[in-house]
């Protein structure tokens, strides 16, 4: 018989948060350690993560939304008042501007008289999936991973305990990969990290071991319990594999597999939200019950985020879940519970292998361009346009069925929920005041600083940015001097140049067949029909994204069903400006402009495309909106002129484009399309 061992130490417990202002988010971060969070996770806005100030164009609405505006060492400072840095175990949400707010944060720690030596915590800093998938990318690949491996040289040399990258395969799986492209992506993601910084020549050969023991992963636990399981023990066994004979790393700790887990944000529903209390748990011992591949750090999202911003309890809720399981279970006081099972074994197995085989496709591109790694991939649009048919697959599996998700496309019969019964407390609302304090606040920082000092910190950067030289010290005169996160980021635009990266959506095949009698050649039948009689050759259609959210997962699909659907479909990507998106729609002639904002925007960008395309003397194109909406927001849009409004609970693609066919027909005043009589029916 098993007896019960001393038990382990629990996982860090986080939970992601931030908004509106550092001074709010401030105060929240002391509610959540009192209440017994052991780490902080820090959401940053989007203007933050992409390197704009908050008084720039496309900033205007995304100001606080999705998380804090920090713009200035000033900002980072009230973020922190009063929580002792050295103490604290910090992890950062951000990619393209990862440099910038670890110099702040140090600067910052060195005021509060913190050794930074014993600082503790991660930036995410992993570009290369904002390319693929959540899009705050900023600078080209080159120097987006020089930015990375100067910032690990740096962090090795002076702030030791600290994970200068977080391989971060969550969004991966957010953008539709699978299991084995999720553990294949991210694994050459992280070798061709290593590679570039033992290339580099800043990190003597004998202290690689220090680099890869540093290196932490950032991963997505869906519902699909023995599965998820199953990718963690595959990931580890093969970062081990990988550290030890790529990297010539010996000592076991140093090759141990580190990873922290977000479970399944984007898998949550507002259908029945009250469901996802149930997806969150399994998905959360998905990556605790296997001692063997624990995970070190996890944060769980709240059951309401289908819905919009958690409030403090909601966060609170899924805090106490995490305790109950860590403190209550005996789950701490065993080994690996699964090993020996022939079950967990083989999938183990197969997944590691599947991976094992893409990985060697990539890396191959990688070396036919010069052993680049996984750059080239990135950059042909290879694995941008798998991700897109892994996800359009993924969908059409749910629309047919075959995935059944409870509430959404099976058992949606139900009773009211007191926990939505009134929707406007059920979330929280970001005061749309906040902003202009934001914005007021700047414009006093640039004010009082020392403006000489500033600049010669800004020219300073720009010179170092044209030679080889590690870029860290430089950032942090810049901190120092208080310069501005826009300005930063723009001094290196100057040098590096902006990048756009491909959307994956010509490549993506078709993902659902047009079936004799099925909807989706009714559809198709029915665009053919409008562009006829409005003696268009195609239906053409406008997929925009204003402002700077860049989930552009479910505007790719919508794109990729109304391609298949026979519209000509114009998508250009991500972080557009309103001005430019209508453009865009002139300049095209388009039938429909669809706009996709999951930030909470839509209250500012909307409103601003509708009154610039009546400016234009556009009347007859109807303006669709989809994105994570309140029902009171979008009511509000319909009333300032959009057509329809879709959430996630519209999760038919195909329905969708064929209400886009109805709201082209209904602008251009023609009869509603009937679709001829089939054998079957006539």
């Amino acid at each position: 018989m098993t007896e019960p061992q001393k038990r382990d130490r629990p996982w860090l417990m986080r939970t992601y948060a931030g908004h509106s202002t550092a001074s709010d988010s401030n105060a929240l971060y002391r509610r959540n350690l009192a209440k017994g969070q052991t780490g902080l996770s820090v959401a940053f806005d989007l203007p933050t993560q992409t390197g704009y100030d908050s008084d720039h164009i496309l900033a205007r609405g995304e100001v606080g939304r999705v998380g804090v505006p920090v713009g200035h060492v000033g900002d980072m400072r009230t973020l922190f008042d009063g929580i002792p840095l050295e103490q604290t175990n910090t992890s950062m949400t951000i990619n393209a501007t990862a440099m910038w707010l670890l110099a702040l944060y140090q600067v910052v720690a060195e005021e509060q008289g913190a050794d930074i030596g014993k600082l503790t915590g991660t930036t995410q800093n992993d570009i290369v999936k904002e390319y693929l998938s959540r899009g705050t990318h900023v600078f080209p690949p080159g120097p987006s991973v020089r930015l990375i491996t100067d910032m690990i040289a740096y962090t090795v040399g002076n702030i030791p305990k600290w994970n200068p990258i977080n391989i971060c395969s969550y969004h991966l799986q957010e953008a539709g990969a699978t299991p084995v492209q999720e553990i294949a992506y991210a694994m050459c993601t992280a070798i061709s990290v290593l590679d570039a910084v033992r290339d580099s020549g800043q990190v003597p050969a004998e202290r690689m071991g220090d680099v890869v023991a540093r290196i932490s992963f950032f991963v997505n636990a869906g519902v699909r319990f023995v599965e998820e399981m199953c990718k963690m023990r595959a990931f580890a066994r093969l970062w081990e594999k990988v550290t030890l004979e790529r990297y010539g790393v010996t000592d076991p700790k140093q090759r141990r597999f580190r990873y922290g887990v977000q479970v399944n944000s984007l898998g949550l529903t507002e259908a029945q939200p009250e469901n996802n209390v149930q997806r969150i748990v399994l998905e959360m011992l998905a990556v605790t019950l296997s001692k063997d591949a624990r995970a070190r750090a996890v944060q769980l999202p709240a059951w309401n985020e289908a819905l919009g911003l958690p409030r403090p309890w909601d966060q609170q809720w899924s805090l106490r879940i995490q305790q109950v399981l860590a403190y209550e279970s005996d789950l701490l006081e065993y080994g690996d519970i699964f090993n020996g099972s022939e079950v967990i074994e083989a999938k183990t197995v197969a997944l590691l292998a599947g991976a094992e085989a893409e990985i060697a496709k990539v890396l191959e591109m990688g070396a036919k361009a010069g052993n680049q790694g996984i750059i080239p991939a990135v950059e042909s649009g290879y694995l941008k346009s798998n991700l897109v048919a892994s996800h359009a697959a993924r969908r059409a599996r749910i629309e047919s069925g075959e995935d059944k998700i409870i509430g959404v496309n099976c058992f949606d019969t139900t009773e009211p929920s007191p926990l939505t019964a009134d929707l406007d407390t059920a979330i929280m609302v970001v005061d749309p005041a906040s902003e202009q304090s934001v914005l007021a606040a700047l414009e006093a920082w640039r004010g009082q600083r020392d403006e000489a000092a500033a600049q010669e910190a800004l020219a300073g950067l720009k010179e170092v940015a044209a030679t080889e030289a590690n870029l860290m010290p430089a950032t942090l005169a810049c901190a120092r001097a208080g310069v501005t996160t826009g300005e930063w980021s723009f001094a290196l635009r100057e040098v590096f140049g902006e990048y756009r990266a491909p959307t994956g959506v010509g490549g993506a095949p078709v993902a659902v067949a047009a079936e004799p009698g099925g909807e989706l050649e009714q559809v198709r039948a029915a665009v053919a029909a409008t562009a006829e009689e409005l003696g268009a050759g195609k239906l053409r259609l406008l997929v925009g994204k204003p402002g700077l959210d860049g989930h552009s997962n479910g505007a790719e699909q919508i794109a990729v069903r109304a391609r298949d659907a026979g519209f000509e479909v114009v998508y250009q990507g991500i972080r557009l400006t309103p001005e430019q998106i209508v453009s865009a729609a002139v300049a095209e002639d388009v039938h429909c402009v669809g706009l996709s904002i999951l930030s909470g925007a839509h209250t500012e960008l909307v409103p601003d495309v509708l009154k610039r395309l009546r400016r234009a003397g556009v009347e007859d194109v109807p303006v669709i909106v989809g994105g994570i909406i309140p029902a009171a927001d979008g009511e509000a849009l319909k009333a300032a002129g959009v057509a329809a409004v879709f959430t996630p609970k519209d999760f038919g693609i195909t329905t969708i484009i064929g209400r886009i066919v109805d709201e082209i027909r209904l602008a251009n005043r023609l009869q509603p399309w009937t679709p001829a009589p089939t054998a079957a029916t006539s």
